[in-house]
């Protein structure tokens, strides 16, 4: 097992200027199974040297990989104070800067991943992957992944999120019974001007079971559903992802996960506004709000492509619109 601290993995960070997204259906494709004891050459990956990641672990060739003999595990520390606000703690891999695709374009997206024990089973922020749009820093506010595979109380679950659309809380007057059917059940949060949505949760799980916060519904984020996740204490589970947002109405979200199909998401997914890059980027890796323990989740065979038949390795791709 080969286990580096990020000051030793890579130099620098990414530069702050954008950089011209990839172009043609060639630049979209990427792939790395961690075959060589580190991030494939071609395979557009690299662990960002930031200030949040440098107690993140990150090991290859470790953990009994899916396939081959390569794999990756990243481990978040405790590395916060333990009276610390607003402090997260990550070990994230990201794309490289000079081979993302324009944010108004369909990409698709394949990895595994595999929880690793012990699972966390409170209820703060733990996130196992996600998909933004590029901010500049001159950018007022903070904008949220529009698409992320989040944790709750050991139990996996997928989010959009978009810029704020009207909602309706459930047991109110037009929601008395919940949400019609294919409305997104949503947390809305006016203060940030963003509304999220969960879209996806685990098999066996009750309403419950995920956060209350999530008490109306939104018309303006169209759900179907065709299977629950798989428990996140499975094993490994092989995602295929559509990314296309749309802030404007028109985004369309696929997700797969071991060759089946869990949910179609469209309507109004990410966000508009000053400040905002013209790129959409995707990274993988624990990230959460401070912890007293370690934190470890391993990856294994990263793809990506502008067809879902350049990503998918068992089922059959959606048929496309």
């Amino acid at each position: 097992m080969q286990t580096l601290l990020l000051a030793m993995l890579l130099p620098g960070a990414a530069p702050a200027a954008a950089p011209d997204p990839v172009r043609g259906p060639a630049g979209r494709l990427l792939s790395d199974g961690f075959e060589q004891g580190g991030f494939a050459p071609g395979g557009g990956l690299f662990y960002k040297n930031n200030p949040e990641q440098r107690a993140g672990k990150v090991a290859f060739g470790a953990r009994a990989p899916l396939r081959g003999r390569g794999g990756l595990t990243l481990t978040v520390m405790p590395a916060c104070a333990p009276d610390a606000r607003g402090c997260s703690e990550r070990a994230e891999v990201w794309e490289r800067p000079r081979v993302l695709v324009p944010y108004a374009e369909t990409v698709w997206y394949g990895f595994a991943m595999r929880l690793e024990e012990p699972l966390p089973q409170d209820g703060r922020r733990h996130v196992m992957a996600q998909w933004k749009r590029e901010i500049r820093r001159d950018a007022p506010g903070d904008f949220s992944p529009f698409l992320a595979l989040r944790l709750y109380r050991g139990r996996l679950g997928f989010t959009v999120e978009t810029d704020f659309v009207e909602s309706f809380r459930i047991g109110g007057p037009q929601r008395p019974q919940g949400c019609l059917p294919g409305e997104a059940r949503v947390l809305s949060r006016p203060k940030v001007r963003q509304t999220r949505a969960l879209v996806a949760v685990e098999a066996g799980s009750a309403p419950e079971d995920y956060p209350g916060y999530f008490d109306a519904c939104a018309p303006a984020i169209r759900v179907t559903r065709h299977a629950d996740l798989p428990p996140a204490g499975s094993g490994w589970i092989d995602f295929v992802v559509r990314s296309q947002p749309g802030p404007s109405g028109d985004g369309h979200i696929e997700i797969l996960a071991n060759g089946v199909p869990i949910v179609t998401v469209k309507g109004h997914i990410g966000h508009t506004g000053p400040g905002l890059g013209r790129n959409q980027y995707f990274k993988f890796g624990p990230y959460r709000a401070s912890g007293k323990l370690p934190w470890s989740v391993s990856y294994d065979d990263f793809r990506r492509g502008p067809r879902c038949s350049d990503v998918i390795r068992v089922g059959q791709c959606p048929a496309e619109p």
